[in-house]
This record gives C-alpha cells, sequence and structure tokens, in this order.
C-alpha cells in the first residue's frame, strides 16, 4: 500500500515543503491514458474521425470527475450541497464513486453525439473496452490509497490482504482482508479482453457497450458482498448497497438494449 507514491522536494515554495504524488491519483492518471490511446486507435480501426474521439473524452473527463465526486456526496453527506456547495470540486480529498462518473459521462456522450450526428452505438460500442481498461487501473489506485477496502476474513490465507497501519489510509490494519479491489481489477482487466475480441465479432452497433453493462454490473453487485466500508450508502433497510442497486439497474438496462439493438440494428 502507498498512498504517497513520492514526494516532490519544494524547498519552502508556496509555503510547503514537498508536493506529494498520490498513488490513487497516478493510477487514475494512467487508466484515462490508457483508455484515450485505446479510443484512439479503435476510432481509427473504425474509420471514426480521431480528432472528434478525443474531443469527446475530454468532456467525458470533467463529467466522470464531477460525477462521480456528486454520487460521493448524495451517498455520504448530501448537506454539503447547501453547507458547502464547493465541496463538489474538492477532488483533491477523495470521495470518487465510479457509477456517478458513469452516469454522467453516458449523458455528456449522448449529448455530444446527437450534436455532431455522430454514430451514437459505434462509439459507445469502442468505448466500452476502454472504460474497463480505465476502470481497472483505477481500482489499483484504490489498493495503493486502502479505500474501497474488502470485509475481514476468520483467519489468514493466501489471498487475504493485510494492511499496514497508515494515517493516510482508510483500511483497517493488521487483520485479514478480502482484496476486493484486486478482485475488481482482474476482473475488469478480463472484461476489456473480452471485449476487445468481442469487437472485431459483433453482429450489431451497441452489442458491446450492452455487454458491458451486463457483464460489469454482474461482477459489481457480487463484489459488494465482501466490501468492508460502509461509507457507500445501502438501500431498503441495508439489504443492497447503493452500488449493488445500481448494479441491477445497469444489468437491465444493458439487458434490455442488447434485445433491442439485435432486433433492430444487423452488421
Amino acid at each position: 500500500m502507498y498512498p504517497v507514491l513520492f514526494k516532490i522536494p519544494l524547498f519552502g515554495l508556496f509555503g510547503h515543503d514537498y508536493f506529494p504524488v498520490y498513488g490513487y491519483g497516478v493510477m487514475v492518471a494512467l487508466g484515462f491514458l490508457f483508455g484515450t490511446w485505446f479510443v484512439q486507435r479503435e476510432a481509427k480501426r473504425e474509420g471514426e474521425n480521431p480528432a472528434q474521439a478525443l474531443d469527446l473524452i475530454f468532456y467525458i473527463l470533467i463529467a466522470a470527475i464531477l460525477g462521480s465526486r456528486v454520487l460521493f456526496i448524495l451517498t455520504t453527506d448530501p448537506s454539503l450541497f447547501w453547507k458547502s456547495p464547493l465541496a463538489i470540486f474538492k477532488i483533491w480529498e477523495g470521495g470518487l464513486v465510479f457509477y456517478g462518473g458513469f452516469i454522467a459521462s453516458v449523458l455528456v456522450s449522448l449529448w455530444y453525439l446527437r450534436r455532431h450526428r455522430l454514430p451514437m452505438w459505434k462509439f459507445f460500442d469502442f468505448f466500452a473496452p476502454a472504460i474497463a481498461l480505465g476502470h481497472a487501473l483505477g481500482r489499483e489506485g484504490c489498493f495503493l490509497a486502502g479505500c474501497c477496502y474488502g470485509r475481514p476474513l476468520l483467519f489468514d490465507t493466501w489471498y487475504a490482504v493485510i494492511f499496514p497501519a497508515n494515517p493516510a489510509s482508510l483500511a483497517p490494519s493488521g487483520i485479514p482482508l478480502y482484496p476486493t479491489q484486486l478482485l475488481e481489477s482482474g476482473g475488469e482487466f478480463l472484461i476489456f479482453l473480452g471485449l476487445w475480441w468481442g469487437l472485431r465479432h459483433k453482429k450489431f452497433d451497441g452489442q458491446i457497450f450492452a455487454l458491458y453493462m451486463m457483464i460489469y454490473g454482474l461482477l459489481r453487485f457480487l463484489l459488494e458482498f465482501l466490501r468492508g466500508d460502509t461509507d457507500r450508502g445501502f438501500v431498503f433497510n441495508s439489504w443492497l448497497s447503493t452500488s449493488q442497486f445500481i448494479a441491477m439497474i445497469l444489468f437491465a438496462l444493458g439487458l434490455g438494449l442488447y434485445l433491442y439493438r439485435r432486433s433492430h440494428d444487423r452488421i
């Protein structure tokens, strides 16, 4: 676990001795970089304008950060919206929820693609593996930061993770936990590889994005049972976490989209 990867000396400049470079931020940045590389590559292969794909990525980046921050505040302390409205922009304090960023990104993408009259479902298809790839790297950042940790195990096993004591980490230290961050990261890498292969063999536009929604929804729903952090919000008298509830909706929407696109569009 490395919440802070390294520190850049500032020698008292701006009133600070050093500038910390956080592991979570580095991995999220790498996720966006590799995701951008993949989208640019696939846009060119699909005969679309890579410059327009890059332009869309810029809007997605802003929407993802703000959307993930908004959902975090909604599930932890909604009063911040009127007590401290600027708290939504304090991304350096952490608190980025993937689903919030995903929903905001989809809405922004719909607006952009319709405005520029671009093939919506084709774009969504080659963006889907990039989402999985970026998210996989982002979960590695969660592991480095000690957030999104798992429930305690009854005893130490080969697959357990024990976080050392660190004031910058949210995870409890010294006890074996389910490695939920690594499990989700590994699952996302497998989803990325599967969807990448699927892009070459799809039968209709929208198929890959629909598959992503279903597969990730199922993965997230199951992994939530192993999560140990309780600040992510719950619904239905704590029977389901907020993420599980959204995962169910995501799976249903993906299934509906798959059936609809299969019956209306064939390549």
